[in-house]
């Protein structure tokens, strides 16, 4: 029993909501990454889910790997919490069932950085603009302990005002 207690956890994934828009663009869904980050605070993307255009996202393109069409920028498939530079300026990719790719990306090479986003297909090769964002959502258990505190501040400032007590 000591030995099971003293194990220590396995890291648990991070599931993150995303999305990104620009002109003629709105995807979003949500990412599943690996707990650890790295020294930079960036988390390696593992899944993901949602749509694009109203087209749905199929998969995660291989780490290592550039999409179709955009040789040869190869994606690290890396986010980290925070308002500028969430995904690298190598970003991540997707595709989608129609048989698109997508490559968002921080391009911080650009004055001033912007986020983009290069979306190729068999015929066509675009590189748009967009607003990009992304948070982590809460795992159950740290909302459970915050929803704990809350009601036992909640308890004690109620006998509190109790008379007679």
């Amino acid at each position: 029993m000591a030995s099971a207690l003293a194990a220590t956890p396995a890291w648990a994934d991070i599931v993150w909501n995303w999305n990104y828009a620009g002109t003629g663009i709105q995807a979003g869904g949500t990412l599943t990454t690996a707990d650890a980050a790295d020294a930079d605070g960036f988390h390696l993307i593992t899944a993901i889910t949602g749509m694009r255009n109203g087209d749905a996202i199929t998969g995660l393109y291989p780490t290592g790997a550039a999409i179709p069409g955009n040789a040869p920028y190869a994606l690290d498939n890396l986010i980290r919490s925070g308002p500028q530079g969430q995904i690298t300026v190598h970003g991540f990719g997707f595709t989608t069932a129609s048989g698109g790719y997508a490559n968002p990306f921080f391009a911080d090479f650009n004055n001033p950085a912007i986020y983009m986003e290069v979306f190729t297909t068999a015929s066509s090769y675009s590189e748009d603009a967009i607003t990009f964002t992304a948070s982590a959502v809460p795992e159950p258990s740290s909302m459970l302990l915050w929803l704990a505190a809350l009601g036992a501040a909640g308890w004690a400032g109620a006998r509190r005002r109790r008379p007679g007590t």
